[in-house]
């Protein structure tokens, strides 16, 4: 009886850390933009974050091959690439109204949350090199 109960639990941690988890960061939009105009965003931020030197930069700056258990920063990079993505979606704002954003994100194992979320901030800071505009301060 003890077995099957300590089974279970282990059964339910295993099942809870393999959950899928994706972490994103929500980049407020103009709600005035056209739905085309939107998603044309979308697509030159998903084809940018995506190219191979980002990706590369990216695992340079996090150290992931370690991280990842990977050879390589190539293969570090490669495996970014399949988890990064770029949506459309909406955030809220201080006042309590909800606005059109873009989302840029990586999917993820809910055991690699905190990697997950790292690799999304990484991700955000070159979106805001593209976007030409300013980090938030921090307090």
């Amino acid at each position: 009886m003890f077995l099957m109960i300590g089974g279970a639990g282990l059964a339910y941690k295993v099942y809870k850390n393999n959950k899928p988890s994706p972490i994103w960061v929500p980049l407020p939009i103009n709600p005035e933009l056209s739905d085309e105009k939107r998603v044309e965003i979308v697509k030159k931020l998903k084809a940018h974050l995506t190219q191979a030197e980002v990706l590369m930069q990216v695992s340079k700056d996090l150290a992931l091959p370690s991280v990842l258990n990977v050879p390589s920063h190539e293969e570090a990079a490669n495996e970014i690439g399949k988890r990064v993505f770029v949506d459309l979606g909406e955030a809220d704002t201080p006042a309590g109204t909800k606005v059109p954003s873009i989302n840029v994100g990586v999917k993820g194992k809910a055991k690699d949350r905190e990697l997950s979320g790292k690799i999304a901030v990484r991700l955000i800071q070159d979106v805001q090199k593209l976007l030409g505009t300013k980090p938030a301060e921090t307090k």
